[in-house]
C-alpha cells in the first residue's frame, strides 16, 4: 500500500521516492526498491537502458499508474494530486494533438482544458521557438516541432518541474541537436528538469546529476564527477622501458599498464609528484602526467553489466 513520506523530508527536493515498487499482473516486476531524489533547480538525468523501469518510473510519479509499494512525494505532494499536478509539467512518452489543427489552437485546446489564460500559448510557443510556425497544421509538423510543441503544452503552466521521457526520440541529429540546447537553456535559474534517457551523450552535456536504473533498481546516484571517480594516472614517459621499470618498483607490476603510448596507473592521483620525482631522477623525461577518470560510458556498462557480456 502506497504511504505517504513524514514531514521530516527536506524542503530542496522536488522529488523523493523511498522503497518505490510497480509489479504487474503476472508477477512482472518493473520498479523494484526505488530510492529517487530530486533536488530544486537542477537537471536531473535518468539513465538505463531501455526496459530499466524508467517509463514505468516517471508514469507513478505523475500519478498515471500506481505504486505497488513505496513512499512518494512530488512537488510538496502525493503523485496525481491537483495540487502537486498544478506544479509540474510533463512529456511522457509520445504527445499527441489534432492533427488538422494549428499547434497554435492547440495549445488553446491545452490551454482550455487546464483553464489557463490564452496569453500563455503565445509565451510557450516561443519559448520553445515555435511562434513563426504556430499558424502551421500539426500534421505538417516535423517530428523535432511535435516533440518541441509537447513541451510547449507542459510549459503553459509554468510548472516548478518539468518530466521529459526520451525527449530525444525520433530525432535526426539537428533536431537533438536543438532539443538539447532547449533543454538546456529550460533547465536555468528555479526550474526543475527530470530527464530520462538511454543516451550518455545527451546526458552528460545536459545533467548536472544522474541516476542510474537497471532492471528496475537504482544502482547509482550522485554528480556526474562522484560517479566517474578519478581511478589513477596516466603517464607519457621516454624511454618508455626506463619508465616500466621505475613505476613497476614503485608501485608494483598490476598497477601499471601500457595502452597507446602511455602507462595507467592504478593509484591514488595523490601520488602524483612523487612517481614524477622519482621518473627525473631516473633519468626519464615525462612529457605528461594527469589524473584519469572514468568515461560516463566506463560507468554505465559497469553499473548496468553490459560491460561482462562484450
Amino acid at each position: 500500500m502506497l504511504t505517504a513520506l513524514s514531514s521530516q523530508l527536506g524542503g530542496d527536493n522536488v522529488v523523493e521516492a523511498r522503497g518505490l515498487s510497480k509489479r504487474y499482473g503476472g508477477g512482472v516486476l518493473a520498479v523494484q526498491g526505488l530510492d529517487l531524489t530530486v533536488r530544486r533547480g537542477e537537471v536531473y538525468g535518468f539513465l538505463g537502458p531501455n526496459g530499466a523501469g524508467k517509463t514505468t518510473t516517471l508514469r507513478m510519479l505523475v500519478g498515471l499508474i500506481r505504486p505497488t509499494s513505496g513512499s512518494v512525494r512530488v512537488a510538496g505532494h502525493e503523485p496525481g494530486a491537483p495540487e502537486g499536478l498544478a506544479r509540474v509539467g510533463c512529456v511522457i512518452e509520445t504527445s499527441t494533438f489534432y492533427p488538422y489543427l494549428s499547434g497554435r489552437d492547440n495549445l488553446r485546446v491545452v490551454a482550455a482544458y487546464a483553464r489557463l489564460p490564452e496569453s500563455k500559448v503565445e509565451a510557450a510557443l516561443e519559448e520553445v521557438d515555435l511562434t513563426g510556425r504556430g499558424r502551421d497544421r500539426y500534421g505538417t509538423y516535423s517530428q523535432g516541432m511535435r516533440q518541441r510543441l509537447g513541451l510547449a503544452a507542459a510549459l503553459m503552466k509554468e510548472p516548478e518541474l518539468l518530466i521529459l521521457d526520451e525527449p530525444t526520440n525520433g530525432l535526426d541529429p539537428q533536431g537533438m541537436v536543438e532539443m538539447r540546447d532547449l533543454i538546456r537553456r529550460l533547465g536555468q535559474g528555479s526550474r526543475t528538469v527530470l530527464l530520462s534517457s538511454h543516451l550518455l551523450g545527451e546526458v552528460e552535456q545536459i545533467c548536472q546529476r544522474v541516476g542510474v536504473i537497471n532492471g528496475g533498481r537504482l544502482v547509482a546516484e550522485g554528480p556526474l564527477e562522484e560517479l566517474r571517480g578519478a581511478e589513477g594516472l596516466l603517464v607519457q614517459a621516454e624511454p618508455a622501458e626506463k619508465a616500466r621499470e621505475v613505476l613497476e618498483a614503485a608501485l608494483s607490476a598490476a598497477a601499471v599498464r601500457r595502452r597507446d603510448g602511455y602507462f595507467e596507473l592504478s593509484t591514488e592521483p595523490s601520488l602524483a609528484a612523487e612517481l614524477n620525482a622519482r621518473l627525473v631522477r631516473a633519468g626519464v623525461a615525462v612529457s605528461e602526467l594527469r589524473p584519469t577518470e572514468r568515461s560516463l560510458e566506463e560507468v554505465f556498462l559497469k553499473l548496468t553489466g553490459e560491460e561482462s557480456r562484450r
